[in-house]
């Protein structure tokens, strides 16, 4: 059977930079099992022959209305799919859906009927906000960054921006290529309204957002672009850890030297 990939080198691009990330969840240690989420807004790469493809699947509900989706469509990771076999094989462990024009609901037209994440709902409210916002990111990833997850566990570091500070101060690549630094969201039961509801209230102010005890949750121009984000924020983390683990508590950068960062590459205040 002939691919949806063949002969569209821009979508052929995307889903290869997907599968990449995907490959690099995985050497990470981020995503084991089936651990994980990829979503990402191929609308802008889709032709009328793609719109005119016919549906592989019944039609199935959002458990969302989402207007702003009207006509969208988007490479999802499958539900039960493991990062590492999306990494060789991303049609076969993802599938291109359709989003229907009532907005609640959607159809997999390629390549293969592989169910969507059980956490679709909130990947698709989270872009129904940046399409009403009118911005230019089109991916969202969610992964279980070791260190990261394991700083969650400490009530300490969970106040507002409490941990943005620590991580900014480890080393000077994390303010510059994390401006808006990390947001923390309160445990809530994995795949829930409270915690799809509470994620998209932080990311109005930050791009990755930190869910206690459990992993975290990027918005990004693309896939690279999110897993970019978590890397540098999870470098720091570790910077972080492996001083603990030698014995001392690291200095981090001073307020003095954050500012000058702040003022040297015109980064948000």
């Amino acid at each position: 059977m002939k691919s949806v990939l063949e002969g569209r080198p821009a979508l052929k691009a995307e889903v290869e930079k997907i599968a990449e990330v995907a490959g690099y969840l995985w050497q990470n240690g981020w995503a084991e099992r089936n651990g994980g989420n990829i979503t990402v807004n191929v609308t802008k790469m889709v032709d009328d022959e793609i719109r005119q493809m016919p549906a592989i699947s019944e039609v199935k509900q959002i458990g969302v209305t989402l207007p702003a989706l009207k006509g969208c469509y988007f490479y999802c990771k499958g539900t039960g799919k493991r990062m590492r076999d999306l990494a060789r094989w991303p049609m076969d462990n993802g599938s291109i859906i359709r989003i229907l024009d009532d907005c609640a609901s959607y159809v997999i037209i390629a390549d293969n009927p592989v169910m969507p994440t059980s956490e679709l709902p909130s990947h698709l409210t989270v872009h129904a906000d940046l399409i009403e916002k009118g911005s230019d990111y089109n991916a969202t990833v969610h992964t279980h960054p070791i260190e990261l997850v394991a700083m969650s566990h400490n009530k300490k570091f969970l106040g507002k921006d409490v941990l943005t500070k620590i991580l900014w101060s480890m080393i000077p690549e994390t303010k510059a290529f994390c401006p808006l630094g990390l947001g923390v969201v309160p445990y809530e039961l994995p795949g829930s309204n409270k915690l799809a509801d509470a994620t998209l209230q932080e990311l109005q102010d930050y791009d990755v957002v930190l869910w206690e005890k459990h992993g975290v949750f990027a918005k990004g121009l693309d896939a690279m672009d999110a897993f970019d984000q978590i890397d540098v924020l999870s470098k720091s983390a570790k910077i972080y850890i492996d001083s603990k683990s030698m014995g001392y508590e690291p200095e981090g950068m001073s307020d003095e030297q954050l500012k000058e960062m702040t003022v040297a590459f015109n980064l948000p205040k």
